[in-house]
């Protein structure tokens, strides 16, 4: 459409004034027309990136699902060649061999695992754990040989000897293959309760394992293993010694530094020999209160071993204690040892008054039977005592 112009008196071409709407108008038509395609492609491009990015979710998705089951059916059908699946008791009873190349501190954490479900998914029959605390060999092996015989499955053996020594016996005896890791032990020191921690770990790693007595080399049964075996699955307390002893060789040995983990009315004395349930052995070796403060504080002439696990279960678990041991021994003859016994006292007079000679309470009833176990025995009570250990101690 042409433009129309007036002319002023000077000859100057000015627009009509009803051309300039015209052109004005038509600016603002093209600017929404572009925006609009511009929007529309802007939403096209978008749309397209959000389907582009859900596929290769989903793909990538089942890719990894695929590659899992592919996995697991490997693993599951027993394609590895040479290797067979793990039954679960593989990782709750213990193998033929107990040498493993675990440090202390990771032996102490794998055994202190405490399942929280009270259903246990394989059959497991309670068993006593037998650990033997000694330097070398142990000269009452045929009498122990004795009493186990024919009561497989219903205990276990572990033995803490020096590591320089090595047991040699045949493959068909109970403790063939049942000798730990162990370190060197001092009498009176920590190491002697490191070395029984040591034990007791080793031991609660076969989850069928219900109580656990602790024996030295020099250590007999005076009954049967029936007899054993039902008292201790069938006693509600663990037969640990725990006195308060206010004298000098009780509260005499307290150090003022133990507080305020232990006070001195807290401070307890007790038998090494020890016998504990499932749960004081775990309270024992996953201990880490009061063991530095026995380690820094209780050294020699405070004898370790007779004040560390009486006063600590004593804090801890008073109540589930029999505040007794089950081993017999003889203090009569004065000195820091027992007395050890030889063949010439082995009688049928001397076995009956270990066995019948004392008063106690077991499960909150009086009973006679109260020692289960005694010491100290020398190798040549040996024969004497195999020559009893039917017609008194009533073995198999």
């Amino acid at each position: 459409m042409p433009i129309r112009s007036l002319n002023t008196e000077d000859g100057t071409a000015l627009l009509s004034k009803d051309s300039v709407p015209r052109l004005q108008g038509a600016g603002k038509r093209e600017w929404p027309n572009k925006l609009m395609k511009f929007l529309s492609l802007f939403i096209l491009l978008g749309f397209g990136v959000i389907v582009g990015v859900v596929i290769c979710s989903n793909l990538f998705r089942h890719i990894d699902l695929w590659q899992m089951n592919r996995f697991s059916c490997i693993n599951c059908g027993h394609e590895i060649e040479g290797e067979a699946p793990m039954k679960l008791d593989h990782w709750f009873k213990s193998s033929g061999n107990l040498m493993h190349n675990m440090t202390n501190d990771e032996l102490l954490w794998r055994a202190s695992m405490v399942p929280f479900r009270r259903e246990v998914p394989f059959k497991r029959v309670p068993k006593v754990a037998f650990m033997f605390l000694t330097k070398g060999p142990l000269p009452m092996m045929p009498l122990w040989e004795k009493f186990f015989h024919g009561h497989e499955g219903l205990y276990s053996i572990f033995v803490h000897a020096s590591p320089s020594y090595q047991f040699q016996v045949p493959p068909k005896s109970v403790f063939y293959r049942r000798q730990i890791p162990s370190q060197v032990v001092e009498w009176g020191r920590i190491s002697m309760c490191d070395a029984e921690r040591r034990l007791l770990a080793n031991a609660l790693l076969d989850f069928s394992n219900f109580r656990f007595v602790l024996l030295s080399e020099s250590c007999i049964p005076v009954f049967n293993f029936t007899t054993v075996y039902n008292y201790l699955i069938k006693s509600r307390h663990s037969f640990t010694g725990s006195y308060d002893d206010k004298g000098p060789f009780g509260r005499g040995r307290y150090n003022p530094n133990m507080e305020p983990e232990v006070a001195v009315e807290q401070w307890r004395k007790g038998s090494q020999w020890f016998e504990v349930d499932r749960k004081l052995a775990i309270s024992i070796i996953a201990d880490n209160i009061y063991y530095p403060k026995f380690k820094n504080f209780c050294t020699p002439a405070c004898y370790v071993d007779e004040h560390y696990f009486p006063t600590m279960l004593s804090i801890r678990h008073g109540s589930l204690l029999a505040n007794r041991s089950i081993t017999w021994v003889d203090w009569s003859r004065g000195g820091p040892h027992p007395a050890t016994f030889s063949n010439t006292d082995i009688t049928e007079e001397f076995l009956g008054k270990i066995r019948f000679g004392n008063l106690c309470t077991y499960n909150n009833q009086t009973t006679s039977l109260c020692f289960l176990f005694a010491r100290k025995f020398a190798p040549s009570a040996l024969d004497p005592l195999l020559r009893l250990s039917s017609k008194v101690m009533g073995f198999d």
